[in-house]
């Protein structure tokens, strides 16, 4: 009988792992709750209108369609029992010979999960429809407002005011980049296209509870990428923990900041896998993971990506070793390797050979863009910021887009919204998507 490979979430670890077990003699089952692979580092860009969903997501049947020893099942996982070797659906089981958990996160709300539907995070295509609905109608309403006064001193100006206040709370890469993006797109796409309303006066503020945004990258990018967020007309505040939120805005430091718009990116929690398999799991839910990325006691399970706690050895894009091993980061090249990785482990341990050498992370670095041409970049030997770390973004992203149709619409798209300084994606819909809670684990 072929061995039965179930592969739990559709992300970076997961696609990566049922691609490297194209050939094996295995049969896999690819199971996500969606039907499309989503490219995340790029999600950003549809919040704020510069793309459409169909640019950064593919459906899977189609990746995997010329695959044959996978099935791809659109399904929600709802437990697992190890002992049985089971895999829990909403209607059927379905029995495993190996198990990959790529189930990724969901934002942590700190236990105030009633934040989350005045305080969207950024975590699916759906929530992209709900920020971008947000923001397009903060402007369509101040505007509203407006244009209903009878004169200047009549002008509600306090509501409209705090309309156009748009706070982000954490300013880790995301927060980063929607601040930018947002600081851009008010002061430049939608700068002429209002009568009663000056987009350009739009508030922008970026809080953070730790001493510092970019907290993983070194203290002088850290600093570079502050200075050029205020250039862009971001205000930054640091040291500045959120204790409270609604649907009127924020309060920070016992002072509450009227805001039209909040949006989340503080913090993230594994996804409910470990308590699936009653694994040992750190503070944030992933389950701790042996060197080999199987979960301890039960060798034919693996949690990779960020469903996964780890701490493995590092080599930097120069193949240089480092002093200490690392814990892998939640980001997107620790995912697909570890996929790459236990990909070769099924294989060896099918085919009866030896087990390889306990997993080890290439590092190559860290980017983050802040604007139209400026961006900073830690590769580990090498840190630095501006256009040639913005080019090395872009380029970056390009290349790890799916399919050459997909680059090549992304890259006009950004051609065009350069030269014109406008955003493409601005329709709202009659009913504009509400912000709801979203559980990843597919």
């Amino acid at each position: 009988m072929v061995p039965h490979v179930i592969i739990v979430g559709g992300g970076f670890g997961g696609l990566s792992t049922a691609r490297a077990l194209r050939g094996a003699a295995v049969r896999v089952t690819l199971i996500d709750k969606r039907n499309y692979h989503l490219f995340r580092p790029m999600l950003y860009q549809v919040a704020t209108g510069l793309l459409s969903d169909d640019e950064i997501s593919w459906p899977l049947r189609s990746i995997l369609s010329a695959q044959e020893n996978v099935d791809v099942l659109l399904d929600e996982v709802t437990g697992i029992s190890p002992k049985q070797r089971l895999v829990h659906l909403k209607h059927r089981d379905l029995a495993y010979d190996f198990l990959v958990l790529a189930t990724g996160i969901r934002y942590n709300y700190f236990g105030h999960d009633q934040w989350r539907g005045f305080a969207p995070g950024l975590e699916s295509l759906d929530d992209a429809d709900v920020i971008r609905s947000k923001v397009l109608l903060a402007f369509e309403r101040a505007e509203a407002l407006a244009s209903t006064s009878e004169d200047q001193e009549s002008l509600p100006t306090g509501e409209i005011r705090r309309l156009l206040t748009f706070a982000l709370v954490g300013a880790g890469t995301v927060g980063v980049e929607m601040a930018s993006t947002l600081a851009e797109m008010s002061r430049v796409a939608l700068a002429h296209d209002f009568r009663h309303i000056d987009p350009r006066t739009a508030r922008i503020l970026l809080y953070e509870a730790g001493p510092r945004i970019l907290p993983t990258y070194p203290d002088d990018l850290s600093c570079k990428a502050q200075r050029h967020l205020e250039k862009l007309g971001v205000e930054v505040f640091t040291n500045a923990p959120v204790t409270n939120l609604d649907s009127e805005g924020i309060v920070v430091g016992g002072r509450k900041v009227p805001a039209g718009t909040v949006l989340w990116g503080a913090g993230v929690v594994a996804s409910p896998a470990g308590r699936w398999l009653r694994a040992e799991t750190d503070k944030s839910g992933k389950i701790i993971v042996e060197p080999d990325l199987s979960v301890h006691d039960r060798p034919e399970v693996f949690a990779i990506g960020d469903t996964a706690h780890l701490v493995a050895p590092v080599r930097n894009l120069l193949g240089i070793k480092s002093q200490k091993p690392m814990l892998m980061p939640g980001v997107a090249q620790p995912a697909i390797q570890e996929g790459k990785y236990v990909a070769d482990v099924i294989r060896r341990r099918v085919a009866g050979s030896t087990q390889p050498e306990p997993f080890w992370y290439w590092d190559k670095g860290d980017l983050a863009i802040i604007g139209r041409t400026y961006a900073v970049a830690d590769l580990r030997f090498a840190k630095f910021a501006g256009f040639p770390a913005w080019v090395l973004w872009a380029v970056v992203h390009i290349y790890f887009l799916i399919g050459f149709a997909n680059r090549l619409f992304v890259l006009l798209q950004w051609g065009l919204a350069f030269l014109t300084k406008r955003r493409r994606v601005r329709v709202l819909s009659e009913e504009p998507p509400s912000a709801h809670a979203v559980d990843p684990a597919a």
